[in-house]
């Protein structure tokens, strides 16, 4: 019971924002009725409470609002009671409060609220059937009426769909849509904002195969007992007697069991703060966190310990922080990693993170900072060369990769270069932040001799 995809495509392009800005809500309604026969009335109805629960589908106003009127007149001649959508018009005009305990609303299938002039329109329309002239107007001139009454009593349809519902199970009323509107979207467009795009998710959504994601629902499971075995009466005792001494309680042995894998990890851990482990240890270390991602959380690793771990074993540091960037406690391990001693492979674990995952600008710029810092207040002549060298070819890597900014510390680091100039590492970081700086990829000029 969907509409195939020719059909599709002229609903959309009668709902279309340019077709109903430019044509009154009369004649959108008229091509409707030209066409699609009788028969295709529910399928159209249907397709159109999808496109109205969907804001990225329908992402205008007067869109939603021609979609609307246009259910409306489908069964415009047909009783309340029998109006197959008489639960969206009860949903719009009576909408539930937007915010439940200080949270805001949203659940599946939620219609769109609509503004008071909207309200009144659609509640005129829908009790006085006699009025043609609602209909002589654009979806936009209606929405531009300042309303200053209030909007006519609706309270009849309320009771209506009260009275049919009120034979119902629960259960039959409780189902929700297996498709979830993205909540994130904004007043002016939708997320999808070419029209190619809204066709093809259309399309995907409700004319799959059958049934299409449109019209499957998640309703209530009924879970029930099974039923006890008919005792006749001609059946022998014995045969549904029960004796409370055959009953025996069955633990689970497994639990809270470390296993083997577990003590092995947590002592190859702990070997691994001290020195550096050999790379069979390394690897069996590694398998078994990867089999067990969280059993990082059962090494005895903590953020005091990290300085160690990077420096005897960086790989497994790495790996190691990469299980716990969903951890409550990574802030601490990048505060405990940018702030410690600055060596090779302090570098190489932070080089590492900032190319697998994105690290906060703001730890990753104070690292670079503590980095330049301790080269300039290194006494040993050797170890600093060596170290500027490190931090050069560290910070090229960055901007070359665009991992950082290089605007954010381009004063810092340009200082940097220059009080380092007599070393070809730090002459090559200047004349790369001299062509970000100007954007002449052939620039070549050096830094000044201090």
């Amino acid at each position: 019971m969907a509409l195939s995809s020719t059909d599709l495509t002229k609903l959309l392009g009668i709902l279309s924002e340019e077709s109903v800005e430019s044509s009154t809500l009369e004649q959108v309604t008229h091509q409707i009725y030209q066409n699609f026969n009788k028969d295709d009335y529910f399928k159209v109805g249907s397709t159109m409470v999808f496109l109205l629960q969907q804001p990225d589908l329908l992402p205008s106003p007067s869109q939603r609002l021609a979609a609307l009127t246009v259910l409306h007149e489908l069964y415009r001649t047909e009783p309340h009671n029998t109006n197959p959508f008489l639960p969206v018009f009860v949903s719009v005009l009576h909408p539930l409060e937007d915010n439940v305990k200080g949270k805001k609303l949203e659940f599946a299938g939620q219609l769109p609220r609509l503004a008071p002039s909207e309200l009144a329109f659609l509640s005129a329309l829908i009790t006085d059937k006699t009025n043609k002239e609602l209909l002589k107007r654009t979806a936009g001139q209606v929405r531009s009426v300042d309303v200053t009454g209030t909007p006519n009593d609706t309270s009849a349809l309320k009771q209506s769909l009260a009275d049919l519902l009120a034979d119902r199970p629960d259960f039959a009323t409780s189902a929700i849509p297996v498709v979830y509107s993205y909540p994130q979207h904004t007043n002016n467009a939708g997320l999808l904002s070419e029209v190619g795009q809204v066709k093809r998710t259309c399309e995907a959504l409700l004319c799959g195969p059958s049934p299409s994601l449109a019209r499957q629902f998640y309703t209530p499971e009924i879970i029930r007992l099974t039923p006890p075995i008919h005792q006749a009466d001609d059946e022998l005792v014995w045969l549904t007697s029960t004796d409370r001494g055959e009953h025996r309680v069955q633990y689970d042995s497994s639990m809270c069991v470390v296993s083997g894998g577990d003590a092995e990890a947590k002592r190859l851990m702990g070997k691994a703060f001290k020195e550096t482990l050999s790379l069979p240890q390394q690897q069996h270390l590694l398998a078994q966190l990867d089999k067990d991602p969280r059993m990082v959380y059962h090494t005895g690793l903590t953020p005091p310990k990290l300085p160690d771990l990077v420096e005897h074993n960086p790989l497994i540091a790495i790996e190691v922080l990469l299980k716990l960037m969903q951890s409550s406690q990574i802030t601490e391990y990048f505060s405990v990693l940018v702030n410690m001693e600055m060596s090779l492979h302090s570098m190489e674990v932070v080089n590492r993170l900032t190319t697998a995952v994105e690290l906060p600008s703001e730890f990753v710029h104070l690292y670079i900072s503590n980095c330049i810092s301790t080269c300039e207040t290194i006494k040993d002549r050797y170890m600093q060369n060596r170290l500027v060298r490190l931090v050069c070819v560290f910070l090229q890597s960055l901007i070359r990769n665009k991992i950082i900014n290089v605007q954010e510390l381009f004063i810092e680091v340009q200082a940097f270069c220059i009080e380092f100039s007599r070393i070809r590492e730090a002459a090559a970081l200047f004349r790369l932040l001299k062509q970000l700086d100007s954007g002449d990829t052939q620039a070549s000029q050096d830094p000044p001799k201090k």
